[in-house]
């Protein structure tokens, strides 16, 4: 007979180890404004880590608490069955029932290993489908459009609780006037009714952005106002975006979690889709730092899709790496990552090292330039999904990765991640040559801020980097990264002997730059182009520069948005 009191029991303690993590969350995530106005970047930087960190503790310390009640794998599977309902009566009318709802998912996962995908103990599904709008008053606020720019924008930032104040106000206002009236119509907006604000202001690195939109009655201009700091921590208006592109990178797969604290993320993101409506829900909720449940409505997401779609997973298109397998279904924006049973004789690491590499991107500053995954175990796909080329290759290169029932494909581990071109089929298939000579300054621009942010990209051939749709070039491939102060650059010896290069002593830790041209591109005409715009990559004096300014803890900015959309500020 089925124990209710135990049931319940256990239905509180996985809540309450919910919303003891969450009011973690939100205390770090509070701390952002403190770091922000002082200009303590590593302070912040130090938080989105640990935001990311604690979500395994806090769950492992509820699997504990169960397990010092009962044997969970002793209970039947009425147990569980009503465990979930259970759970559900707690939840009503709770703020982050979304949230709780992916929780739960983890705790059964971790009980079962991830075996038992079952909507009937766990949430596969949503419990309920959110309408926006209920709570909005919590998470925006609204003001009159019936006045001037200069009014509203008044208004706006002192509705703001900063502890310091903009420096010169009616200079950033003005930017952000002529800013509006250089891009839109008097008639556009004169026709302005209302300007919705989010409440909670979202920080990243050395900014701090203010998000909203002008309202008319048929139509609304999305905009994020950018504040920062001068080196003496005076507050401006650095910036006024409105193009919808510039919001897209702002929110992008390639940048670390945003700061920004609301007991009400199920609205706050149904707000930010209303503005970036090209935006999945899992990638906004990844981009607030609620990556687990980004993970989880990725999921959901990729389930829909497959059910309503009939083309088949296949091996991915570009050059096949040496460390990884990848495959994609066609229709959906993915790409699937396994890690292979073997690697090629040239890299010498090891699986777990592949894994903590792939970590440290997560948990790093990816700055816009490498691309963020999810990390599943016991990852199901049905059996007919599977190309045959594609079942045979992953038989033959991961066969200890994946396990075969008749109507499943079970991956034991695999990283997903957001499909690109990879950069050698883009500069294949490109015939502009404009776009060709931008992408390989992109490209440039790729490796340096990647290096000025402490990362090592190690393996830099091109077919390692990916281009969007937005043309940015992105980084994805992980397994050879290492911190800058792990590699030794050294010049070539100069000299007329045709084989000191074979004599010459080289340890594992040792890079040459000057000899970058030779494989990062490999045509002569693409070798020019790099050259020409980022000459500096192949110096080690540049390299070893940057080294040293890591040392020194110099934090490079490196802004989300074009330098031409900044404002022209005194003192920056």
């Amino acid at each position: 007979m089925l124990n209710n009191d135990l049931v319940s029991s256990i239905a509180y303690v996985i809540l309450k180890g919910f919303e003891r993590h969450f009011r973690r969350y939100s205390r770090i995530t509070g701390e952002a404004q403190h770091f922000f106005e002082q200009g303590q970047w590593q302070q912040s930087r130090a938080a989105v880590k640990q935001r990311i960190s604690i979500y395994e503790g806090d769950l492992a310390d509820v699997i504990g608490k169960i397990y010092q009640q009962m044997q969970p794998l002793q209970q039947p599977e009425s147990f569980w069955r009503e465990l979930k309902q259970q759970f559900l009566k707690l939840l009503s009318n709770h703020p982050q029932t979304e949230l709780a709802e992916t929780f739960y998912n983890s705790v059964i996962g971790r009980i079962f290993t991830h075996q038992k995908i079952d909507d009937t103990i766990m949430f596969v599904l949503p419990s309920r489908c959110y309408l926006a709008g209920q709570v909005r008053d919590k998470v925006v606020r609204v003001f009159n459009g019936n006045q001037s720019i200069t009014e509203a924008m008044a208004e706006i930032f002192d509705s703001y609780h900063l502890n310091i104040q903009l420096a010169n106000k009616s200079r950033d206002i003005n930017h952000i006037e002529q800013y509006l009236r250089h891009h839109y119509s008097t008639e556009e907006l004169h026709k302005m009714q209302s300007i919705e604000m989010l409440i909670p202001i979202f920080y990243r690195n050395q900014n701090a952005y203010l998000i909203g939109r002008i309202c008319t009655e048929n139509d609304s201009i999305p905009f994020v106002i950018a504040l920062m700091l001068t080196p003496d921590k005076q507050l401006y208006v650095d910036a006024l975006l409105t193009n919808r592109k510039d919001l897209s990178v702002l929110f992008g797969f390639a940048r670390s979690y945003f700061l920004a604290d609301s007991q009400y993320p199920a609205e706050m993101v149904a707000f930010l889709q209303e503005l970036l409506p090209n935006k999945k829900h899992f990638e906004l909720y990844s981009a607030l730092g609620f990556y687990k449940h980004g993970k989880t409505v990725f999921y959901r997401n990729f389930i829909q899709h497959l059910d309503h779609s009939q083309d088949l997973l296949d091996v991915a298109p570009g050059i096949a790496g040496l460390v990884m397998t990848v495959f994609h279904l066609p229709s959906y924006g993915v790409v699937f990552k396994i890690i292979k049973d073997e690697f090629a004789e040239s890299k010498k690491i090891t699986r777990e090292h592949v894994k903590i590499c792939y970590k440290m991107v997560k948990m790093h500053d990816r700055v816009g330039r490498m691309a963020d995954t999810h990390e599943f175990t016991n990852f199901r796909l049905p059996r007919q999904r599977l190309s045959t080329p594609l079942l045979a290759h992953l038989q033959e290169v991961a066969t200890s990765n994946i396990e075969l029932t008749d109507s499943e494909v079970i991956i034991k581990h695999v990283y997903i991640e957001r499909k690109m071109t990879p950069l050698n089929i883009y500069l294949q298939q490109e015939q502009d040559e404009d776009k060709i000579a931008a992408v390989i300054n992109d490209l440039g621009r790729c490796i340096k801020e990647i290096a000025a942010a402490n990362i090592f990209p190690g393996d830099m051939l091109h077919k390692n980097f990916g281009v969007t749709r937005h043309g940015r070039v992105i980084f994805y491939d992980y397994d050879e990264i290492c911190t800058m102060s792990q590699r030794n650059f050294r010049f070539l010896p100069q000299s007329e002997d045709p084989y000191v290069l074979d004599r010459l002593s080289v340890a594992p830790d040792d890079v040459f730059p000057e000899q970058f041209e030779h494989f990062i591109v490999g045509k002569k005409s693409l070798k020019i182009l790099l050259k020409h715009y980022h000459p500096e990559l192949m110096d080690p004096d540049y390299w070893r520069s940057l080294q040293q300014q890591i040392v020194q803890g110099e934090i490079a900015n490196i802004l989300p948005y074009p330098e031409t959309s900044r404002f022209i500020v005194e003192n920056r």
